[in-house]
């Protein structure tokens, strides 16, 4: 058998068995979250700077708990955090933020998944018909993680740029409409 095949086959095994579970944020969750952030690149691929200059506090993360936030974990263990809020003057329209897994669990589906559980709350929870976010252009594992969890790229006016580390970092928008 190709090892391609064996590896595709590997990787529907392991989000078969993922049991994951989402439980609203905690101010307790925050040094794990922020721990998962070890280095300014990936500290910005996450935040865009949004909660501050890496590295941010605890109390900086506190912010979250102004929008709708959760932690996935998976048996007591947290692998996971991210936001959602209602974009300004939206009625039916939910925006994702701040997504992150834990570094040592990445690759196994396990955002995807998250993902996934969240579309289910916005959508049946939060009554949205469409959920958005944004992600950098430079950030290939993270919009494909988006696009296997259903989002597809939308063309916008205006394109959305951060200078971040001394480079221009272009986000591209991603929608999900309720299928």
């Amino acid at each position: 058998m190709d090892l391609h095949i064996l590896l595709v086959e590997e990787q529907i095994l392991i989000e078969r068995n993922i049991k994951m579970e989402l439980r609203p944020y905690r101010s307790s969750d925050a040094e794990t979250i922020l721990s998962w952030c070890d280095n300014e690149k990936s500290f910005y691929e996450w935040s865009a700077g949004i909660l501050g200059n890496y590295p941010i506090t605890v109390k900086q993360l506190g912010f979250v708990e102004s929008l709708i936030a959760f932690t996935a974990f998976e048996n007591n263990e947290i692998i996971g955090f991210f936001t959602l809020r209602k974009p300004d003057g939206s009625v039916d329209e939910l925006r994702i933020g701040f997504v992150i897994i834990d570094p040592k669990k990445r690759k196994m589906g396990l955002g995807k998944k998250m993902l996934e559980l969240g579309l289910d709350y916005a959508f049946k929870t939060g009554n949205a018909s469409t959920v958005s976010l944004g992600v950098f252009e430079n950030n290939l594992s993270a919009y494909y993680c988006y696009r296997s969890a259903g989002f597809k790229d939308i063309e916008t006016k205006r394109i959305e740029t951060y200078e971040i580390l001394g480079e221009k970092w272009v986000c591209k928008e991603m929608i999900k409409h309720i299928s």
